[in-house]
């Protein structure tokens, strides 16, 4: 075996090698599927993202495809309270349809709501969208993605025109002179990117990284801003106002190129640096150093990621740094610019091809009548037939179950339990439903209070297209079929469409408007986006395979795609980007005698989003068993808190407990802890569920809490790589949850 692969086993006895990507991040690492017998090992391929790197997630990718947790047959609930049962594939779509029938009949259309994911293909994306507005005719529908990248699509799309993470090649990054991460921890999220910032460093370029934490990315810093949590904006302004200070800011750039500078640069007067020292506690010094390397730089480069979007003004504190860019003259330029770092693996086309609420395929507006014409066009319905836009994902799942709520959920790809903010909330909204229909192909929290549980199929068992966040669209391909029993999500959007009769009652007019075949979808992807602001059009599979990928905008098959965007306009109607003025404001909670300390949460190396996954993976329980509280040791002392110590983290909302992890590298006015476990460790329980005006982005990344040890023993670890399971589906509330085990070694990161 390869030195590096993992395996797993499958019981034909066939050889064959696929190359595809990594169904985790939106890095989509190339590799290599190879199956021998009964094993599939994951094996390293050259891809220009990647180079032939992969994480210790992409690396144990195959060991999900055989697991002991694999949901080879539907399961049904017969009563709320009851067990989820075995059932046949005729009685569970049977069960789905009836439910959604008899739920429509008494509440109307919008009475049933559809819940996607950041993960599905693009196929997939688009054929939800589709079966959401065309099968179903409800106006409900979001997807996880709504707490990922909406701050950064609306403010890229507010100053730029466009919506695109990467506007130039992730190659980029190694030929920087000064480099900027706000909010980005890569080194556990994307540790493959990690050899971009080396080779950046190994040019003598400057990494700044503004982090309220220490992280492993911070470390690797030239210099470390550590702002009080929630102040990120109040940095980019204050940067700003030094760059024009010390002349550094583009003028023939900014008069050319854009509009709007003069208010904002009217604005920013007010953020001198002794002021924004006072906001943010990041010394006067290093906001005038952090400037002047971007300032002075001949290839300059800022990213945002998570840490600096999911506020309630992460909107407006992505502009702050689109502003600094502008001013600089970055966008457009080669190897400089403004970039944000998507997150799920399909993070980027997830959201371009209608799981949003507000959205038709090809980024289209659903709003706009010449998007509603073009797109009922392809779809072959009156524009008039296509509902309005719904609600926003938090908002959509506060609303289930309520009076003129949602009585019916179908949920693919996402695991609300675990990562919504509020969680406690989002569970009890949840068991209030109707109708719960959740396809996974392992028993998530989400699936275990589910009506319906339909097992669907893994990322090599069927063939599809992803985006990654470059706006590179790759072909992700099928090792072997799925097992006896699943389905693929377009298989089963196709026989529910089937089932609903949702034209004229004829036998087999849904799966002529729903095709299973994912390459059939595409063709009829690229044609529903032809126009659009992701244009697909002229993007085909043998594209794909020919050119290591295509990036969009690519309207015509014979043309090239756009690997680097803003290079001459930007695409607003005066082809101008737009200066917009924004000003600091504290986050939703601040700091009170009963709630005295900051919260933060995001990832560690070895897990991955909600955990229903990797926390089933072996190697990457035992990097990371149990979630953690880390905070600093003079705010530990203070509390009377030592390392290994169960500590309770309770806000407004709720609490989590979890062994405490002492380190310097947090502010003593913060802790921190991962979201990727749930049950009584689930740190969504506490997270705030106040949303940003603009992008309706849940404020996950700051709120205020109170920290207090545990007194007693830890309790004992649950099953291996499995949380306990919440209640069963109704309204006898929770049961009692299996604590977490004990505190970990920090895992090493490598790149």
């Amino acid at each position: 075996m390869t030195d590096g692969a993992r395996t797993a086993t499958h019981s034909e006895d066939v050889s064959q090698d696929v190359v595809t990507h990594c169904p985790y991040c939106a890095l989509q690492c190339g590799m290599t599927l190879r199956r021998t017998g009964e094993r599939v090992e994951v094996l390293p391929r050259q891809f220009p993202t990647n180079r032939g790197g992969l994480c210790q997630k992409g690396w144990t990718a195959a060991e999900l495809l055989d697991h002991p947790d694999r949901l080879t047959t539907p399961l049904l609930r017969d009563r709320p309270g009851g067990q989820l049962r075995p059932a046949s594939w005729p009685e569970a779509l049977d069960r789905v349809v009836d439910g959604i029938r008899r739920i429509q009949s008494r509440h109307g259309r919008d009475a049933v709501a559809v819940f996607g994911g950041g993960g599905l293909t693009n196929e997939k994306a688009y054929a939800l969208g589709k079966f959401a507005r065309v099968a179903l005719g409800t106006r409900n529908i979001d997807y996880n993605g709504r707490f990922c990248m909406s701050s950064a699509a609306a403010a890229g799309m507010r100053a730029f025109g466009v919506d695109r993470g990467l506007p130039f090649p992730l190659a980029d990054l190694g030929t920087a002179d000064t480099l900027l991460l706000v909010g980005a921890n890569v080194a556990e999220t994307m540790p493959p990117l990690v050899r971009y910032l080396i080779e950046q460093r190994q040019r003598g370029g400057t990494l700044i990284v503004v982090d309220p934490r220490a992280t492993a990315t911070a470390r690797q810093a030239t210099l470390h801003l550590q702002p009080t949590p929630g102040t990120d904006l109040a940095v980019a302004n204050a940067m700003l106002h030094i760059a024009l200070a010390e002349g550094l800011v583009d003028k023939d750039y900014v008069a050319a190129r854009t509009t709007g500078f003069d208010q904002v640069r009217r604005v920013t007067a007010g953020y001198w640096p002794a002021r924004a020292e006072r906001l943010s506690g990041v010394p006067v010094a290093d906001l005038e150093a952090a400037a002047r390397a971007l300032g002075t730089a001949e290839r300059a480069i800022i990213l945002t990621a998570r840490g600096a979007e999911q506020h309630t003004k992460g909107v407006d504190t992505v502009t702050a740094f689109i502003n600094l860019a502008l001013a600089l003259g970055l966008p457009g330029r080669p190897g400089s610019g403004y970039g944000c770092l998507t997150g799920q693996g399909n993070g980027q086309g997830g959201r371009e091809h209608g799981q949003k609420a507000d959205q038709l395929p090809g980024y289209r507006r659903i709003d706009d009548p010449a998007a509603r014409a073009h797109v009922a066009g392809v779809w072959g319905v009156r524009p008039d037939v296509l509902p309005g836009p719904g609600v926003s994902a938090y908002e959509l799942l506060n609303a289930l179950g309520t009076d003129g709520g949602p009585k019916g959920l179908l949920v693919f790809g996402s695991n609300p339990v675990v990562s919504a903010p509020r969680a406690a909330r989002v569970t009890g909204r949840l068991r209030d439903l109707d109708l719960l229909v959740v396809a996974d192909f392992v028993r998530s929290e989400t699936a275990e209070i589910a009506d319906v549980v339909l097992p669907t199929a893994q990322w090599a068992e069927e063939d599809g297209t992803m985006t990654n966040l470059e706006g590179r669209v790759l072909r992700r391909r099928a090792l072997r079929p799925p097992p006896p029993g699943v389905r693929t999500d377009l298989a089963l959007l196709s026989d529910l469409a089937d089932r609903l009769d949702h034209v004229d009652g004829a036998t087999g007019r849904g799966r002529q408007r729903f095709p299973a075949a994912p390459e059939q979808v595409f063709a009829e992807l690229r044609r529903a986006s032809a126009g659009g602001t992701a244009d697909y059009a002229g993007i085909t599979w043998e594209r794909i395979d020919a050119e290591d990928g295509v990036f969009w905008p690519c309207p015509d098959e014979d043309g090239p795609g756009t690997s680097r965007m803003f290079v001459d306009r930007f695409p607003t109607p005066d082809g101008r980007a737009r200066f917009l003025p924004v000003e600091h404001r504290p986050p939703a909670e601040e700091l009170c005698p009963d709630y005295p300390v900051y919260l933060t949460t995001g990832r560690v190396l070895t897990q991955y989003q909600s955990g229903a996954q990797t926390r089933r993976v072996e190697a990457l329980r035992r990097a990371a068993p149990n979630a953690f509280l880390e905070l600093h040791p003079d705010l530990a002392a203070r509390l009377g808190v030592d390392d290994g110590d169960e500590v309770r983290v309770t806000s407004r909302r709720g609490e989590m407990r979890a062994p405490a992890r002492l380190t310097p590298t947090i502010r003593p006015d913060t802790v921190f802890a991962p979201f990727h476990w749930a049950g009584a460790a689930r740190i969504n329980s506490v997270t705030s569920d106040a949303l940003d005006p603009i992008s309706r982005m849940p404020e996950f990344k700051v709120c205020a809490v109170r920290v207090e040890k545990v007194p007693g023993e830890l309790p004992p670890p649950g099953p291996p790589g499995v949380s306990a399971p919440t209640s069963p589906h109704g309204h006898d509330g929770p049961r009692g949850e299996v604590g977490e085990g004990p505190v970990s070694e920090r895992p090493e990161v490598t790149p």
